[in-house]
């Protein structure tokens, strides 16, 4: 099953998103779950949240896995859906 992570920086946590950064870029990079990844962008081009497609057995694992990202455990994120997705293009 896919699950699309769709979470929302809090305001002006620019900041900790960059701090946090190398930690969640090589959590990313150690999992067999993630798919694709990337920041969401604002109207300015800045980094305000992530979108993250992640492959699991069940809806538990995604839990687990955005309970154990490094930006969540830093605080940054003001929200964070999980979605079920069902991929229609692409690979």
């Amino acid at each position: 099953m896919l699950i699309a992570l769709i979470a929302r920086d809090k305001a002006d946590a620019l900041d900790i998103r960059m701090a946090n950064r190398p930690d969640h870029v090589a959590y990313l990079k150690s999992s067999t779950i993630v798919r694709q990844a990337g920041p969401l962008l604002d109207s300015e081009g800045q980094m305000c949240g992530s979108l993250i497609i992640l492959e699991v057995e069940a809806a538990s694992q995604a839990q687990d896995w955005a309970d154990s990202d490094p930006y969540a455990r830093a605080g940054l994120f003001d929200s964070v859906e999980l979605i079920p997705w069902n991929r229609v293009i692409g690979g």
